[in-house]
């Protein structure tokens, strides 16, 4: 059930080390040519997810009302006061360069934040399939190069985190499986929704949208309630 959760938290640790390694050499360039590399990919695991539904009108339903429950909750906006309240905390205590803290709390909300994480984990509990963890495993892979290089070893420390939050929905997931499994249509319904948001994620990467892929993170539930009448 958790081999999604380790190979993500071992790539982590893997690419921190690298970056640690490399400190600044990486050119920006290159950098910004494997990230937009990596959206691409996650349009294409999307895509590919978007076509195991059988009811277009349960996912049309579920991104519409969960893009207005996310907006009236705000996620986005939370999430990103939070982060920067957070920032401004750390600094204040900085003197040279970027605190453990810093890179800890940087890494951790990059890494564990987002529709994949909770797709994926989802996933990871409740079917055994590991595709999208892998996924966002050679994304994480290569964002925590990119941070450990200019952020520190608190980059680093960051796999922690990602080890406790996906092992965690996990194995949640795993014990309200019977439950969702009742309605065959649930998981597939709630893997389609989850993999618009990839979409939505990938475009971004590659730049071509800004989407606030956070707000729309409580449509990936609203299937449960939907296959019950739908």
């Amino acid at each position: 059930m958790l081999v999604g959760t380790l190979v993500n938290t071992a790539t982590v640790i893997a690419g921190s080390l690298i970056g640690l390694i490399l400190g600044n050499i990486l050119p920006e360039r290159l950098r910004d040519t494997v990230m937009k590399g990596l959206g691409l990919c996650s349009l294409f695991i999307g895509v590919t997810g978007m076509l195991g539904g059988s009811n277009a009108l349960i996912t049309i339903i579920s991104v519409a009302v969960g893009a207005v429950i996310g907006e009236l909750l705000d996620l986005d906006g939370r999430l990103n006061r939070f982060a920067e309240g957070l920032e401004k905390k750390f600094q204040k205590n900085k003197t040279g360069g970027p605190s453990l803290a810093e890179g800890f709390v940087t890494a951790s909300l990059v890494f564990c934040v987002g529709a994949m994480t909770i797709v994926g984990s989802l996933n990871d509990g409740l079917t055994g399939n590991h595709e999208m963890l892998f996924t966002k495993a050679t994304l994480d892979f290569v964002s925590s190069m990119i941070f450990a290089s200019s952020l520190g070893v608190g980059v680093l420390m960051a796999a922690s985190a990602v080890f406790v939050i996906e092992g965690g929905i996990a194995c949640l997931a795993s014990l309200v499986a019977p439950v969702l499994q009742q309605n065959a249509a649930t998981i597939p319904e709630m893997t389609v929704v989850g993999s618009v948001l990839i979409v939505g994620l990938g475009m971004n990467l590659i730049g071509v949208g800004k989407l606030k892929v956070m707000n729309y993170v409580p449509a990936i539930f609203l299937p449960i309630v939907l296959c019950l009448f739908m």
